[in-house]
């Protein structure tokens, strides 16, 4: 592993043009240890021409991607550094879970305990005789998630990974990817889900029309909305704890979690009766940032702009 301070993914300038046009304009963006970075865009906007670069499926026209100061290409085993998940639907149909999960193991030189422990994982052992071509695409997504973490590996690259999981299976996966991470790994991982992503991220890249338009966290601190028992006890205690929170007729607001809310309330025995998250920024802050497929947005009365 290389020094601590160095980004575990590092991409410099990847471009890829195609019949005279930059389908990636020159993309740079870092993916420290210990966090998650979620790669954001609308459709067309070449995250996935992106990721394929970084990971070598597809050959770049300029630019270079390193994971842990290697090229996914250079590294002596890549399956022990980095975890792909880029389609849930690669597995062959006709293959059992087991089948699938043990050739990948013994591409990647991966013993039966470390298999099974990656099946377990995921929550699959129960159907580990089934096909893949029988399974739902959550449970193929969990399927791919196993084979990505084969190699236990210290980064993951996963794209769209919460497609097709239900409420229960959205849960397991951010609590993982937020454990990973906070247990040193790093994570990368695009989606569509920016209301998970502006919980579960502690930085964005947002691509639009090939090119980087955001990097970072999101627009600004957690923010909730609260009402109590009594809030003058509420806000005082909040502030004690070096929160920032406002007093209004309408509503009482404090820039930090829900959580945090709830937990001061039950330690100075404040019932609450409101509390909402204020959720939307990374939504606004995309929906400035790009344009997506189309050149117009619908206005108020329906029509583009």
């Amino acid at each position: 592993m290389t020094a601590a301070e160095d980004p575990a993914i590092e991409v410099k300038g990847l471009t890829k043009t195609r019949h005279g046009r930059a389908i990636v304009d020159n993309v740079s963006f870092n993916v420290p240890w210990g966090s998650i970075t979620a790669l954001l865009g609308p459709n067309g906007a070449g995250k996935s021409t992106t990721l394929d670069m970084m990971l070598g499926l597809t050959a770049p026209t300029s630019g270079t991607t390193a994971f842990e100061g290697l090229a996914y290409r250079a590294l002596q085993h890549p399956s022990a550094v980095v975890g792909v998940l880029l389609d849930a639907g690669a597995g062959h149909p006709g293959r059992s879970v087991d089948e699938t999960l043990h050739l990948s193991a013994r591409l990647g030189g991966v013993d039966r305990e470390r298999r099974e422990a990656c099946l377990d994982l995921v929550g699959l052992s129960s159907v580990r005789h089934r096909m893949v071509g029988a399974l739902s695409l959550g449970m193929r997504q969990r399927l791919g998630l196993a084979i990505a973490l084969l190699g236990n590996p210290r980064i993951l690259v996963l794209d769209e990974p919460g497609n097709g999981l239900d409420p229960d299976g959205l849960l397991w996966l951010n609590t993982f990817m937020t454990d990973f991470a906070r247990r040193g790994g790093a994570v990368l991982l695009s989606s569509h889900h920016l209301g998970d992503m502006e919980e579960l991220s502690d930085n964005v890249v947002i691509l639009d029309r090939g090119r980087v338009v955001h990097t970072g966290r999101d627009s600004g601190p957690p923010s909730v909305e609260f009402s109590s028992a009594n809030d003058d006890a509420l806000h005082a205690a909040l502030r004690s704890r070096g929160i920032t929170t406002t007093n209004g007729e309408a509503r009482n607001r404090a820039e930090t979690t829900a959580e945090v809310v709830g937990l001061t309330s039950v330690d100075i025995g404040v019932p609450l009766t409101h509390l909402r998250s204020e959720d939307g920024r990374l939504q606004q802050l995309f929906l400035q940032s790009t344009n997506g497929e189309h050149s117009s947005r619908p206005t108020a009365d329906g029509h583009g702009r």
